[in-house]
């Protein structure tokens, strides 16, 4: 690609390849931005390169061997194993094991022992012997780690199917749940959507309580350790302890008339929320247990809701180099929006044809029918994005921000198709905003603390609470559509400012995690007409300079969820650097902290364009579930490159 895709340049020395700069030394301001003018354009190219002939972005996803182990054993439940599949799924998990035995969550995390009981089980059903090195190791480590007495309930269900652990022995699902009115606490819409997606369809498996053979035993996976002790009434925890053995003692005997209601609302309910590709919320987790549950209640592989699902599935397999793996979820509208306003801040001009056919293609994703977000606003005309291809219940409001700023990036020849479709976003999004000012990602207030003390609930987030990342992606969108006086807005700039830290930054609800959050807030708040002088803001920047690594780039170890002492503190990576600049740039930093992140930027991408990026840097579940998307490594330093280099805010 040639400078002339952007207009011309910024008058700079001609850059050598990357491989020549060497990351030894910091390198002065004037060496990083020049080094930076050539790394924007191979990867705006790159970029361009990437872009699918409709005119959209799609790349992997990338989550945990679960994913594959589940697909194994829900196969297995249902009779359809195929021996070609499982031979590349489980070579798969084999490739993920890691020297411990273990499997882990994220790239260089620790072993987890729900994943690597999972992973065991799978490769036992692929025909691995529990007595070859690899399987010792793995069945060793779950043996330290805690055993099957100590995975987590969601994995103790999978085994539950199949008689490797009691249903007497998990926390009670009962079906009844559905019949709880929206005014009662713990009613499937106190749930974050997810969460609900997953809960309805649970409760019809455990009322069934099936059990399929496995054809092998995993004693060699339990300790034989005591179950825990009961916690004190005087805790949430032992309430609900008391209330789920009075919810076990009920489905002994459950009132027969009022079992079947149930069961017929929650099949209802789950197939009026199946999506056209055949999905449940474009996420393995209620895809997967929605299936169970339709095949409990009767209905045939071939019926086709079924059918449908058991097709969609399939089409998240990825199969390469005689490997099977599988997405949890699939993430066009989030690539193709990054993609876009990346582009933008590049410099791409608006009529540019890239541009406008993504801007196209992200009009015609818009979400025109109510979801379950308006059970809560009953009132609210539907609109928004959501993350993934076929997703009509459940858009959200981080994409829809991030689509408004991408669709203003464009020019299309009839502009009234862009502002009407940003009038209903922005009026979908005031309308979705929290009590306390912030927004969700799904849901208006959706912050019970009820539903987290839950015994089955040890298991990632249940509940959407806004979150300042989202926040901030909403308030930035807001500020550009002119309406950074607008008391809702100014709501939202104060509740942000009240979130942050006593450290300067702020909680990465859906990325890695404190880079993530101040790479969103600070340009968000200085978008709004918070001063770059303000005291937040500076916290901020020191915040990020404290924590630059040597060699001029930042990383945030997963692990920072847990531990405060990792906030910051990691391996450089392409996507976390490009989050730290965003906000020095904002803040008006002074110009080491910066030409050192942009040199390293500059310095450590391939001859293509693009950056190696192992790590993982997105969040699903904070401490629980992690993701890889295979295009943060690229979009997010083009748009930071852009902004840094053309002098955007």
């Amino acid at each position: 690609m040639g400078v002339d895709l952007f207009g011309p340049p910024p008058p700079s020395p001609t850059v050598s390849p990357c491989k020549e700069h060497p990351m030894s030394a910091p390198a002065p301001i004037s060496s990083g931005l020049e080094h930076g003018q050539a790394a924007l354009e191979r990867a705006a190219a790159r970029l361009l390169s990437l872009q699918q002939a409709d005119g959209h972005w799609k790349a992997e996803l990338e989550t945990n061997v679960t994913m594959e182990a589940e697909d194994l054993l829900l196969r297995r439940f249902l009779g359809l194993d195929s021996p070609e599949l499982l031979a590349r799924t489980a070579a798969w998990i084999r490739s993920r094991q890691g020297n411990s035995g273990g499997f882990a969550i994220f790239h260089g995390g620790p072993p987890d022992l729900s994943a690597t009981v999972e992973a065991y089980t799978a490769l036992r059903l692929a025909g691995d012997p529990p007595d070859a090195s690899h399987m010792r190791r793995a069945a060793s480590l779950v043996r330290e780690l805690g055993g099957i007495e100590g995975s987590r309930v969601f994995t103790r269900i999978w085994l539950a199917l199949f008689g490797q652990w009691s249903w007497d022995d998990l926390p009670a699902l009962p079906p009844e749940v559905i019949l709880l009115p929206q005014w009662c606490p713990l009613n499937i819409y106190d749930f974050g959507c997810w969460a609900r997606q997953t809960v309805v369809p649970l409760t019809v498996v455990a009322a069934h309580r099936p059990v399929r053979a496995l054809g092998f035993d995993l004693d060699e996976l339990k300790t034989g350790a005591a179950a825990a002790p009961r916690a004190s009434l005087d805790t949430w925890a032992g309430r609900f302890e008391l209330l789920d053995r009075a919810l076990h003692f009920y489905e002994r005997r459950p009132l027969a008339a009022l079992r079947r209601q149930s069961l017929r609302l929650c099949a209802e309910w789950i197939l009026k929320r199946q999506e056209a590709d055949g999905c449940w919320g474009g996420i393995q987790p209620p895809w997967v247990y929605s299936v169970l549950a339709l095949h409990l209640l009767g209905y045939p592989l071939d019926h086709p809701a079924v059918a449908k699902a058991l097709r969609g599935l399939e089409s998240f397999a990825i199969v390469e180099g005689g490997m099977r793996r599988f997405e949890a979820c699939q993430s066009p509208v989030w690539d193709t929006c990054l993609s876009l306003v990346a582009l933008r801040d590049a410099g791409l001009p608006e009529e540019h044809p890239a541009l406008v056919q993504g801007a196209r293609w992200l009009l015609d994703e818009e979400v025109r029918v109510p979801g379950d977000w308006a059970v809560r606003r009953p009132d609210l005309e539907p609109s928004g994005w959501a993350f993934e291809y076929e997703n009509d219940n459940y858009p959200d409001l981080d994409d829809t921000a991030e689509v408004v700023m991408a669709l203003r990036g464009a020019k299309l020849e009839v502009p009234s198709e862009t502002e009407d479709a940003v009038r209903r976003a922005v009026a979908w999004t005031f309308g979705m905003q929290c009590r306390d000012g912030g927004w969700g990602a799904f849901d208006v207030d959706n912050d019970s603390a009820l539903c987290a003390a839950l015994p089955f609930c040890d298991f990632g987030e249940v509940t959407d609470p806004p979150s300042a990342d989202v926040t901030a992606h909403v308030i930035e969108m807001l500020a550009e559509e002119g309406l950074a006086s607008d008391p809702r807005v100014k709501r939202a700039v104060d509740w942000l400012l009240r979130e942050q830290e006593s450290d300067g930054s702020w909680f990465g609800r859906w990325g890695a995690n404190h880079l993530y959050g101040t790479g969103a807030a600070v340009p968000a708040l200085v978008r709004a007409g918070v001063p770059a002088d303000h005291p937040a803001i500076q916290r901020a920047a020191r915040w990020l300079e404290s924590v630059q690594n040597e060699d001029g780039g930042w990383g945030e170890d997963l692990r920072s969820y847990g531990d405060a002492a990792r906030r910051g503190r990691g391996e450089s990576s392409a996507s976390q650097t490009a989050w730290a600049l965003l906000a020095l740039h904002a803040a008006g930093s002074g110009p080491d902290a910066v030409g050192r992140g942009v040199h390293w930027l500059a310095g450590t991408q391939r001859t293509d364009g693009d950056w190696d990026e192992p790590q993982f840097t997105g969040t699903g579940f904070p401490g629980d579930f992690y993701i890889r998307y295979h295009l943060y490594r690229l979009n997010f330093p083009v748009m930071a490159l852009g902004r840094i280099l053309r002098g955007a805010a």
